[in-house]
């Protein structure tokens, strides 16, 4: 397999306070991997180190290009897609005015034609086509991770960063969540999934790692973790 996003020895700090340790990972593409762990483990802080929102140091490359001293929209544009798990919509702008903010200005500069369309957004998640004249602040909260979710894939990703894709939705938005990433995997998008447990990763994921105290603790394919709860009692709290 092509490794797309290798992390050798990362930390970051937020001020003084160090948060990673030698983060050392792979994603090879088309992969889906599983970062799972308890709450201040460190996974939000190294989706943000990735698309340079925390001040980091250690060698990070995609797709063969470093990333170091790189702005955050520069590496979007390179084809590394991120869905805070804050969500981050505009508020005061329409549904629609969102997405088109989310379409990739160069779409052709890396050799190929856009996998990604405004009626793939609006056929994934119907209720955006609904309300695509509404201003995002006044969706519910399902409504608006499928706002970032959409706006993401208008980027055209090679490699998406889903922070707590599932959190706080009710089952049947997760199972629109679901469906959305399992179109993303068969397009050829490698996907780190960020959850503290393995709702919706249970279904995509074909590797997962797990940190403990801003360090990688255990990686491994999803079949194998299932295996280990010491892992699960020790990392997770679980098992």
């Amino acid at each position: 397999m092509t490794t797309l996003l290798d992390i050798r020895d990362l930390d970051a700090w937020y001020g003084a306070s160090q948060v990673l340790h030698g983060v050392t990972l792979r994603i090879d593409a088309g992969d889906v991997l599983a970062l799972v762990g308890r709450n201040g483990s460190g996974r939000s802080t190294l989706a943000r180190a990735l698309m340079g929102l925390v001040r980091s140091e250690g060698a990070l490359r995609f797709a063969g290009r470093p990333l170091a001293g790189l702005r955050t929209f520069e590496i979007a544009r390179l084809g590394l897609g991120y869905v805070p798990e804050h969500r981050d919509v505009f508020p005061t702008l329409s549904v629609h005015e969102n997405l088109q903010l989310g379409v990739a200005p160069d779409a052709h500069a890396r050799g190929r034609s856009p996998r990604f369309t405004f009626d793939d957004a609006y056929a994934l998640f119907p209720v955006l086509r609904e309300r695509r004249r509404t201003r995002a602040g006044a969706l519910s909260g399902g409504e608006q991770q499928m706002l970032t979710l959409a706006r993401a894939l208008l980027g055209d990703p090679d490699l998406l960063i889903i922070d707590e894709p599932g959190e706080g939705l009710a089952s049947i938005v997760i199972d629109q969540v679901v469906t959305c990433l399992r179109m993303l995997r068969e397009r050829g998008v490698a996907m780190l999934l960020i959850e503290q447990r393995l709702v919706i990763a249970r279904e995509l994921a074909s590797r997962v790692a797990v940190m403990g105290h801003g360090e990688i603790v255990f990686d491994d394919a999803l079949n194998t973790f299932l295996t280990r709860d010491d892992v699960m009692r020790e990392w997770l709290g679980a098992g």
